[in-house]
């Protein structure tokens, strides 16, 4: 396996965004053409946000956000965002009148 530095990821965005008061942040990564994602959670109490579209018997075929946060059910929240921008950018599934971005989020 060759190691490589994550701004070598062209197809990809990142984002990062912390509040130090509330201890918590986020982290997403964004493929703007769409990316294949598989997922494993752990953990004795994981929050996940449309995780089970991952599963390969379902019919989505890529997914266009994953999110990363904290701050317990409360950070799942922050997908919503991350959607609402995609959507801006017409990064999404097309349906018509507007796109539907795919975006998986675990806590």
């Amino acid at each position: 396996m060759e190691k490589i530095q994550i701004n070598q990821l062209s197809d990809f965005l990142l984002g990062q965004a912390e509040d130090l008061n509330a201890m918590t942040g986020c982290t997403c990564v964004i493929a703007p053409e769409g990316a294949v994602c598989g997922v494993d959670v752990r953990g004795g109490s994981p929050g996940t946000r449309d995780i089970s579209a991952l599963d390969p018997t379902c019919n989505r075929t890529e997914v266009h956000g994953v999110m990363l946060s904290g701050g317990s059910s409360f950070g799942l929240d922050a997908a919503g965002g991350l959607m609402e921008l995609l959507e801006e950018k017409k990064i999404g599934r097309n349906v018509g009148v507007t796109v539907v971005p795919n975006v998986c989020e675990v806590f």
